[in-house]
């Protein structure tokens, strides 16, 4: 396993109807195929200041804007690995730093406010973002089932969708089972395109045939807006 990671790439967001996606499973049929991990089920602990400064910020939709996390492809245990990523987002391009740990160490890390036991320009990227913004807790739980393709010839051109998005603000733990509120509506699908370049003609073609249009979608954004709403945040 590659233990540290680093993208850089274009990410675009379509909310789909049944209909949408099947008829972009249809046009991605000659292209593309399900990567070699098929569907997982995603688990994310977003972490955020006291006042939820990081989404706060990320919303005003600024020219830069960053985010902290773990995540996990599965439900893991203790001492299986993790990644903890630092993703930022400038003008339009995502950046995302990750490493890999196991989930005791980097929970115990970011619960205790020790430095990652790693020595590498990613380790320490992510160290000063937790310093900078310090103290850091974990503030919304988010999970959900994605399906990931990927081209059939060369090409880093990617495709995913995402259902069953659930969040809530407890039990923060890679290991526990997917539950928690809906983000979606029913029958509803994320779309992510993801690309270093452009959008391939044949995909291009069947977004205007599907009337399918870009949509500014964040899960913990969207998470932390129902939770604003439902009076689920009180500030000091």
């Amino acid at each position: 396993m590659n233990y540290q990671t680093t993208f850089k790439r274009y990410e675009l967001k379509y909310l789909l109807t049944p209909a949408q996606k099947a008829l972009i499973l249809q046009v991605m049929q000659p292209h593309m195929a399900l990567d070699r991990y098929g569907r997982t089920a995603i688990r994310n602990i977003y972490f955020d200041t006291e006042n939820f400064r990081l989404i706060r910020r990320s919303l005003e939709k600024p020219a830069y804007k960053e985010k902290l996390r773990i995540r996990s492809y599965r439900a893991v245990g203790p001492c299986d690995d993790v990644f903890v990523e630092l993703k930022k987002k400038y003008r339009s391009v995502v950046y995302k730093r990750r490493l890999v740990l196991p989930q005791n160490t980097a929970i115990s890390c970011f619960r205790t406010g020790t430095s990652l036991p790693v020595h590498s320009q990613i380790a320490s990227e992510i160290d000063y973002f937790r310093s900078y913004y310090q103290p850091l807790f974990p503030t919304v739980f988010l999970s959900y089932e994605r399906e990931a393709y990927a081209p059939l010839e060369d090409g880093d051109f990617r495709v995913t969708f995402d259902e069953n998005i659930l969040y809530r603000t407890h039990h923060f733990s890679l290991s526990s089972e997917l539950r928690g509120t809906p983000l979606l509506s029913p029958g509803q699908t994320l779309m992510e395109l993801k690309t270093s370049g452009g959008i391939p003609l044949w995909m291009s073609h069947a977004l205007t045939v599907g009337k399918i249009y870009q949509t500014s979608f964040s899960k913990y954004g969207s998470a932390y807006q129902n939770l604003l709403a439902q009076g689920g945040i009180q500030y000091a």
